[in-house]
C-alpha cells in the first residue's frame, strides 16, 4: 500500500451530499474524506424526468465503490430539504437489490451540506456524523457476518483463517475452474496490533487491485467479534 494511501487509511463509508443542483461523492476513509465525482442535475427539480436522472446518475457513480465492498453510505442534504430522503425512496423504488439480499447496502440520511471540502470537514467532526457512521457500519457488518456464517457452514468451507493463507490465495493466480477470492475480511484491532502491518496493507492493496471486497470490521462490533475469534482476518472464497 502506498504512502499515500496508508495515511489516509482503510475505506469506511461513501458520503452522498445532495444539494438543489448537484450531488458531491465522497469516500470516507479512517483518517480523512477524499472527493469523488460531481454529479449535476440536469433540468429542474421540478422536473420528474430530470430528478429521476439525477438520481440514476448517482447510483451508477456509487457502483465502482460498492463492488469494491464499500456498503454503507451516508446521504447528507441541508435543513428544510427532502433531497436525501427523495434519494432513498428512489432507491427503495427502482434499486430494490441495494437493500435486499446478503450482499444488500446500508444507508442513512444526516442534515448538513457535504459540497465542499470545508463542508465535509466540518460535517465529519460532529458527534452526530460519527455516531451515524458508527450506526450504518454496524448494519453493514450484520450482513457480512451473515456472509461469514454461511460460508462457514457450508460442506465445502471456503473460508481461510490466517495472513499466510490469504497472501497465498489472493497473491497467486488462481487456475481455471478452482475457487476465487471473494471478501478479505479483518478487525480494525488486528491491523493496529499487528507486526506485519506493511504485509497486510499490501494484501488488502492487491485483494483491492484484483476486485476482492475488502473490509476492516470494529472488533467491538458483533461481526468483529466473530472475526477475532477466527483469528482477526478471514478470507472468503467462491466457486467459479
Amino acid at each position: 500500500m502506498s504512502p499515500k494511501s496508508y495515511r489516509r487509511g482503510y475505506p469506511v463509508a461513501v458520503l452522498v451530499g445532495i444539494e438543489q443542483n448537484h450531488a458531491a461523492l465522497w469516500q470516507v476513509f479512517s483518517q480523512v474524506a477524499k472527493q469523488q465525482p460531481t454529479i449535476p442535475l440536469n433540468g429542474d427539480r421540478s422536473d420528474p424526468k430530470a430528478v429521476y436522472n439525477f438520481h440514476e446518475a448517482i447510483i451508477n457513480a456509487l457502483r465502482p465503490t460498492l463492488k469494491e465492498g464499500v456498503r454503507s453510505t451516508i446521504i447528507a442534504s441541508p435543513a428544510r430539504t427532502s433531497y436525501a430522503q427523495e434519494l432513498l425512496n428512489y432507491i427503495k423504488a427502482h434499486h430494490t437489490w441495494l437493500i435486499q439480499g446478503a450482499n444488500k447496502a446500508a444507508f442513512s440520511t444526516i442534515t448538513g451540506s457535504a459540497s465542499t471540502p470545508q463542508q465535509v470537514a466540518a460535517l465529519t467532526k460532529t458527534t452526530a456524523f460519527k455516531e451515524l457512521i458508527s450506526e450504518t457500519t454496524a448494519q453493514e457488518n450484520e450482513n457480512l457476518l451473515e456472509i461469514l456464517e454461511k460460508r462457514l457452514n457450508e460442506e465445502d468451507n471456503l473460508v481461510l483463517f490466517s495472513l499466510q493463507e490469504a497472501e497465498n490465495f489472493i497473491l497467486n493466480i488462481q487456475a481455471e475452474g478452482k475457487p476465487k477470492p471473494e471478501y478479505l475480511m479483518l478487525t480494525d484491532e488486528y491491523l493496529a496490533k499487528s507486526r506485519q502491518k506493511y504485509r497486510i496493507q499490501r494484501l488488502m492493496q492487491v485483494a483491492a487491485n484484483k476486485g476482492v471486497k475488502t473490509r476492516v470490521i470494529s472488533a467491538e462490533s458483533t461481526a468483529g467479534n466473530r472475526v477475532m475469534q477466527l483469528g482477526g482476518i478471514v478470507c472468503l472464497a467462491k466457486r467459479e
